[in-house]
């Protein structure tokens, strides 16, 4: 087997969460007619790319063990990688001390701790919110002669935002740009996350905007954190300058920035202006049914629902099922307008489909049909949460009470049918505790 095969398969079995078999595999190494004349720089690329491995596992006694034996039970002599690796374990067992003390022993070791230890360490002062210790070892980095680099300075930053200094973390940004360091995407990400916590959303516009410039693609997530961050500010018209922005550097939005905007438009009462982003959406990309039920919810909030009913439609013709949730927001949509037997058909196509109602849909129905009036048809909705096993909450109960108790002159019949479907729906939840108790 080719030394390539062996570190790939240690690696895969890494990513694959079975640090077993890759430490099989690296045990197994001279098995694998390995040639004489390389197996030394072999034998150590894979039992780095093992520690790698188990780092990612989070096994990080398992790598100490395995660093402590590697001479005398591997003849393998680490080189810096090998220490580096050894200093994230400690690190991210909140052992800093311990990396520390491996820091210091590293040139007795032949080896010179090199930016990446430095930084190494840094982020585990960081974890623990010692922004002190992470400070003294960022000026024993410079002490040393080494330039820091992006990740570097990124990591001293992302601390101080962690502890809520902003300012102190803007001037780390600053000393960057002055020595010439250029920020790479996790600086701005930690930055721009910074300025959303701040509430400084149109600064944080201003960075995604640079990093756009600068060839870096925001994430998803970093999107939808500026676009909430900017509407909670009732700045709804910049989150919309953002979606302009992305399809400029064609950087196409996702379905969850989608959905985050539309959300808000929504909230704002601009359900055409989420219309008009979703077509724009639909034309390039298939919109998720996360998206048609946050645009199907604005829809039936503002009581627009043939409109609703259209994108039901369309999500059925993309062949894109709708959910429980959908359901519901219909369900819900219709009793809102006052169209409670709508709520009914949505509630029967819901069983059709084989989309098990669940008690969220019951309840909005039995609310619905109490407030329009249809006391009729309250005890059939009750006769199929029995025959379902629904269990209701006591709040739906209440309302049903509270209706008729107060006319109860006019509607005695229609309270003893309710009555009787309360008992059969006890009784049949009664049994499934018991089959389930046995």
């Amino acid at each position: 087997m080719r030394r390539r095969s062996l570190i790939t398969l240690i690696r895969n079995y890494g990513i694959a969460s079975k640090p077993k078999e890759a430490i099989r595999i690296f045990l197994q190494i001279n098995d694998f007619g390995v040639q004489r004349s390389v197996r030394s720089f072999n034998t150590l690329r894979s039992f780095n790319t093992l520690l790698n491995a188990l780092v990612q596992n989070k096994k990080y006694d398992s790598v100490h063990i395995m660093f402590k034996n590697s001479r005398k039970r591997f003849d393998i002599v680490p080189n810096v990688f090998t220490c580096n690796i050894l200093l994230k374990a400690l690190c991210k067992k909140d052992d800093v001390e311990g990396a520390v003390k491996v820091l210091d022993e590293m040139p007795s070791m032949a080896m010179v701790p090199n930016v990446v230890s430095y930084t190494t360490i840094m982020g585990g002062y960081v974890d623990r919110g010692d922004m002190v210790g992470a400070k003294r070892t960022f000026n024993e980095l410079l002490d040393r002669g080494w330039l820091p680099d992006a990740t570097t300075y990124t990591v001293l930053m992302d601390g101080f935002c962690k502890l809520g200094n902003f300012i102190d973390a803007t001037k780390v940004m600053d000393e960057m740009e002055e020595n010439g360091v250029e920020p790479n995407d996790v600086t701005y990400s930690v930055m721009i996350e910074a300025l959303c916590k701040e509430n400084k959303s149109g600064e944080a516009l201003n960075m995604i905007s640079d990093m756009l410039e600068k060839k870096y693609v925001p994430s998803s997530g970093l999107c939808c954190r500026v676009i909430d961050a900017l509407c909670r500010e009732g700045k709804v018209d910049k989150a919309c300058d953002l979606w302009t922005i992305l399809s400029i550097k064609n950087c196409t939005p996702d379905n969850a920035i989608l959905s985050t905007l539309i959300h808000w438009l929504c909230n704002e009462g601009k359900i055409w202006e989420a219309r008009k982003l979703f077509d724009e959406f639909d034309r390039g990309s298939i919109p998720s049914v996360l998206t048609y039920n946050t645009l199907i919810a604005g829809m039936c909030d503002k009581g627009e629902l043939c409109e609703a009913g259209r994108l039901w439609d369309c999500m059925v013709e993309r062949g894109c099922p709708p959910n429980s949730f959908t359901y519901n927001l219909l369900i819900k949509g219709s009793c809102k307008k006052g169209y409670a037997n709508e709520g009914i058909r949505v509630l029967e196509e819901m069983l059709d489909k084989g989309c098990p109602p669940n008690e969220s849909a019951y309840s909005i129905l039995i609310k619905g049909l109490c407030e329009s009036g249809c006391e009729a048809d309250i005890s059939n909705v009750l006769n199929v949460v029995a025959s379902r096993k629904v269990e209701i909450k006591s709040d739906s109960w209440k309302v049903l009470v509270d209706k008729f108790v107060a006319n109860r002159g006019s509607t005695g019949v229609t309270l003893e049918r309710i009555l009787s479907a309360k008992s059969s729906i006890e009784t049949a939840n009664s049994s499934i505790e018991t089959t389930s108790a046995t």
